[in-house]
């Protein structure tokens, strides 16, 4: 409502019309247990309420809006290999192959005040009666390269597959791929038939 309000506001003191309004995104999905799924019937109705309020030359406006992490974050997931499975002063940590590099948003986004781990597997899951807390970290020199912090997960052992899921938006394209050197993590794209 602030947007279109702005728009209607500007529009007016400017004289002109703008043919285009991108009202931005910032759509979310549920990452954790305690989110809740965006209602997409109740900001259709506040949009539609919303326009119906605007000056009639405004309401001619083209309007858009980013739906990139709605439509696609929940479609992708990120894979990782244990390279190595250490102890120390009593934690396990599962170092993998990948890291912040490719995931940054599910390391916590350089630092995030309040970290909270994606939901995290492995492809082989063993048996998932018996969990052991683990934290899964990546393979750079830096003690914020961590994917899972006090994850359960079954036993895992080097060449075992970590599979981050909900991570289809802001993954390798808003990661620092090149970050020390380190390669690329490869994409792949699958619908119901195969590789594309």
């Amino acid at each position: 409502r602030s947007a279109l309000a702005l728009a209607a506001r500007i529009s007016g003191e400017a004289g002109a019309v703008p043919p285009h309004l991108n009202l931005g995104g910032g759509f979310g999905i549920p990452y954790f247990a305690a989110d809740s799924a965006l209602d997409e019937k109740r900001v259709g109705a506040a949009l539609a309420d919303a326009i119906a309020g605007l000056p009639a030359d405004l309401a001619e406006a083209e309007f858009t809006i980013e739906l990139g992490r709605w439509l696609v974050g929940e479609a992708g997931v990120y894979l990782t290999r244990i390279v190595d499975r250490k102890t120390s002063h009593g934690e396990t940590y599962l170092v993998v192959d990948g890291g912040l590099h490719h995931q940054l948003a599910a390391s916590g986004n350089f630092g995030t005040v309040v970290r909270r781990n994606y939901p995290i597997s492995l492809t082989e899951s063993g048996n998932s009666d018996s969990l052991e807390e683990v934290s899964v970290v990546g393979c750079l020199c830096t003690p914020i390269d961590r994917l899972g912090d006090h994850v359960g997960l079954p036993a895992a052992a080097v060449g075992d597959v970590v599979v981050l899921y909900l991570a289809g938006a802001y993954g390798a394209s808003a990661s620092p791929q090149a970050f020390l050197g380190h390669p690329r993590p490869g994409e792949l794209t699958i619908d119901g038939t195969g590789i594309l």
